[in-house]
């Protein structure tokens, strides 16, 4: 539809982001054309994306009504990681779903490597070369927390959502996540002043961003466990 729109000459007003509700709002009120066959087209494009929307809300609703039917373990992790930043229930669950239990990896770096986020190592005699991230793992986590780690780029803070996710959450995770945003930050910046592309920076914050997912969900799984057994 936006393609359709640019082909038209049909530009947002300035400030618009699009695919917000204020662009869509536009579309929907301002944009209208002469001709009846690209009127139809226009008409066909915005039911198109409604469905989708609609289709992405249910689906998204649903997957919240299952998550409270999850066992008590699983529902601590889910909630413990949407205390990072750039994790809400959908990355915490797909990382859940896909990892399973986290407490079965003893060392974060076990995490790395089963999300293909480390990089190729070529070595001939005493000489080391590092390349390119594996990506030999599971691709669903490895793209979720790529997503997220372009959240810490930001100047560490704790927003208005950020903030009703960590309400009912244990100080230890908590201390956790803060302590992310500062190091990932940090680790963000440093590589970017060093030359390296920002896409380049990123995935080695997804790599370090693994290592607090995996404090966190050993943390959480742990005190789930213990509140069982009492």
């Amino acid at each position: 539809m936006s393609k359709f729109l640019l082909r038209h000459g049909r530009r947002s007003p300035t400030g618009t982001r699009a695919w917000t509700q204020r662009y869509l709002a536009w579309v929907h009120q301002a944009v209208h054309f002469a001709q009846a066959a690209q009127e139809a087209t226009l008409l066909d494009y915005l039911h198109e994306v409604d469905h989708a929307a609609a289709r992405l809300e249910r689906l998204e609703r649903t997957i919240t009504e299952v998550v409270q039917t999850l066992p008590a373990r699983m529902r601590a992790v889910i909630d413990g990681l949407q205390a990072l930043r750039g994790i809400a229930q959908m990355a915490a669950v797909t990382i859940v779903a896909e990892v399973g239990s986290l407490v079965r990896f003893a060392h974060p770096r076990q995490v790395m490597g089963y999300t293909g986020i480390v990089p190729r190592e070529h070595s001939s005699g005493a000489r080391l070369r590092q390349g390119a991230i594996t990506k030999t793992g599971n691709a669903h986590v490895r793209r979720v927390v790529v997503e997220s780690a372009w959240a810490y780029r930001h100047r560490p803070a704790v927003g208005a959502a950020l903030r009703t996710r960590q309400r009912a959450l244990g100080e230890d995770v908590k201390a956790i996540a803060w302590k992310a945003q500062h190091r990932l930050h940090r680790r963000y910046w440093r590589l970017v002043g060093r030359g390296k592309a920002r896409q380049q920076a990123v995935t080695a914050v997804a790599r370090e961003l693994l290592g607090f997912i995996w404090a966190i969900g050993v943390a959480a799984e742990t005190a789930a466990a213990a509140t069982r057994a009492a």
